[in-house]
């Protein structure tokens, strides 16, 4: 697979995991919040993990099938011009190589022996940063973000269940928000933004997430009792 498709996985991994840490946690320690029992948060955190797996999968396929439909239309549009104009098609690349910051010369005889190689790849380069070879597959990014989703779930699932009640919420806290600092770390070197401030944003986030459903449970489990 190319770079695009690469990153594409990294991407949908890291997005997968975060949403399986965050909203099983939330999930589990809402319940634990209500009840000590084990067998209530076992299942609460297995319909959790299995349903936000389906529909994490759903939505990374939906979502990569629109962009790789997108760049499919613009492969085929690129292919119809040069098909009806081609000359018009190589004086656009010269033009485009001359922005670069190419002389008119070198920018000519770039885009003559590029378009003489491969046309379609050449102005899907220079136009629109597109290699018809690296298009993203939904399929890879759907099945990395489900098995993503499942390893982030289990986290906050193993924990809050492997932990003795006097101490399993805290626990689980500390385990989530760890593992939401590194999540938050990876997908902020991907996307090339400061590592510091999204680590911090996702750790409040996550903590907000746990802490409101936490309250709820308690309330609810007061209220019942």
């Amino acid at each position: 697979p190319g770079l695009a498709q690469r990153l594409n996985w990294l991407r949908a991994g890291v997005l997968g995991a975060n949403d399986g840490i965050v909203s099983t946690a939330a999930v589990v320690v809402g319940v634990a919040g209500a009840t000590s029992e084990v067998m209530p948060v076992l299942l609460a955190g297995s319909a959790a993990l299995v349903g936000g797996a389906i529909s994490m999968a759903l939505g990374e396929y939906v979502s990569v099938s629109s962009q790789r439909d997108s760049e499919h239309a613009l492969i085929e549009k690129e292919r119809g011009e040069l098909r009806a104009d081609p000359e018009g098609e190589l004086a656009e690349l010269v033009g485009l190589y001359e922005k670069q910051g190419l002389s008119p010369e070198t920018a000519a005889t770039v885009a003559a022996e590029l378009t003489a190689k491969d046309a379609l790849k050449a102005h899907l380069s220079a136009e629109l940063n597109i290699d018809q070879d690296d298009v993203v597959s939904p399929w890879h990014a759907a099945v990395a973000s489900a098995i993503a989703f499942t390893i982030g779930a289990l986290l906050p699932m193993a924990t809050i269940l492997l932990v003795p009640h006097p101490t399993r919420i805290l626990a689980t806290f500390v385990a989530v928000l760890l593992a939401l600092a590194v999540t938050g770390y990876v997908a902020a070197w991907i996307g090339g933004a400061r590592r510091g401030r999204a680590v911090v944003r996702i750790l409040i986030g996550g903590a907000v997430a746990l802490g409101a459903t936490f309250l709820v449970g308690t309330l609810f489990g007061t209220t019942v009792g």
